[in-house]
């Protein structure tokens, strides 16, 4: 079914907006409620909430870097990509709906991670992961988690994708 390319990018800026709202007003609840380093469980140390500033990117590599080389490279960059990437997936119509779903997650965690530096200076880290010695995160946002989700559904089709079978042509004598 074709879509009307109104409606088409319409969905896109829906979906983009509710992920950088959930982002921002999960970012603004733990401003508001959290003191920095305080530890709150959720399921018991598995799960918890540690309210922590980020300058740098993820897990706040670039944050000793002068501020002039961190606006480039965690501000002025990645604003310029997602602006392509914003404009890429709004001309073109024939990208698979769950590889549009996964760069507007990649695009929406970006812009929500951008206007935190831009406007408070840092991002606001609170989420953290830690299931013993199998599996732990560093402290991460819902931008973050988005912009994971996306890199992880573009990996998996990559993963999945049907290749083409090559038959060989027998060798004449």
């Amino acid at each position: 079914m074709k879509t009307n390319p109104y409606t088409r990018a319409l969905i896109i800026l829906l979906i983009l907006a509710v992920t950088i709202i959930a982002d921002q007003v999960s970012k603004s609840i733990i401003r508001k409620n959290v003191a920095e380093y305080q530890v709150i469980n959720v399921i018991g140390n598995h799960f918890t909430i540690e309210k922590v500033e980020n300058t740098g990117a993820f897990l706040s590599m670039g944050d000793s870097v002068s501020k002039p080389i961190r606006i480039i490279f965690l501000n002025v960059i990645p604003m310029i990509l997602i602006l392509v990437s914003l404009g890429y997936i709004l001309v073109k119509t024939t990208i698979k709906n769950t590889t549009l779903f996964a760069i507007i997650l990649m695009i929406g965690g970006g812009i929500g991670n951008i206007y935190d530096r831009i406007l408070h200076g840092s991002v606001t880290d609170f989420l953290y992961i830690d299931l013993g010695g199998v599996f732990h995160t560093g402290v991460f946002n819902v931008a973050d988690l988005c912009i994971t989700v996306g890199i992880s559904i573009i990996l998996i089709q990559s993963w999945f994708k049907k290749k083409p079978v090559v038959v060989a042509e027998p060798i004449e004598e």
